[in-house]
């Protein structure tokens, strides 16, 4: 099932996933109850949760993830409280990202025939954020959609579909307002 849900095909949780899915929690949860006066500490944990994490990038718990193995994100970014990164699918965020608070990434997907909803089969699409992106709080990535480099999304903005380079993109759904 871990190759079929990769690979963006339709894929009921089975042991193994829920076992990494046990694993990313107990993580979560080291990370979210760490002192923030352990910046170390929470960076050790971070480093075990996620794919990877670039060099002076902070993230401000709580976060929440499915998994946090399939997020990768670049050097010097960061992330407010709040973020909420369902990785189900690859998450990849770039260098000098700036997240506000309660972002969410949302790589998963369902089925729209009601029989495979109600057998409990799912899907999921990759999100990839550029590089100097500035994602305003409360705003809402949905799956397979990627943003790119500069590109600035306002608060509480539903992206639902590709952003190029250098925009600003707003509402719901997010439709560019102008160009950088």
């Amino acid at each position: 099932m871990r190759e079929r849900m990769l690979a963006g095909d339709l894929y009921i949780p089975d042991e193994e996933l829920i076992e990494h899915m046990l694993r990313a929690a107990r993580l979560m949860e080291a990370f979210n109850t760490t002192s923030a006066g352990e910046p170390q500490r929470q960076r050790e944990v971070l480093d075990q949760l996620l794919g990877a994490v670039g060099e002076d990038t902070y993230l401000r718990p709580p976060i929440r993830v499915d998994y946090g193995s399939h997020i990768r994100i670049g050097a010097r970014s960061f992330a407010n409280y709040g973020l909420v990164a369902l990785d189900v699918a690859p998450i990849t965020i770039g260098d000098d990202v700036q997240i506000g608070t309660n972002v969410q990434l949302l790589t998963p997907t369902h089925p729209l025939d009601p029989q495979l909803r109600r057998d409990k089969w799912e899907a999921a699409k990759p999100i990839t954020i550029g590089d100097n992106v500035w994602l305003g709080s409360g705003a809402i990535v949905l799956a397979g959609v990627t943003i790119g480099d500069n590109t600035v999304v306002g608060a509480g903005a539903v992206v639902t579909r590709d952003l190029p380079a250098n925009v600003v993109a707003v509402g719901n759904p997010a439709r560019v307002t102008r160009a950088l």
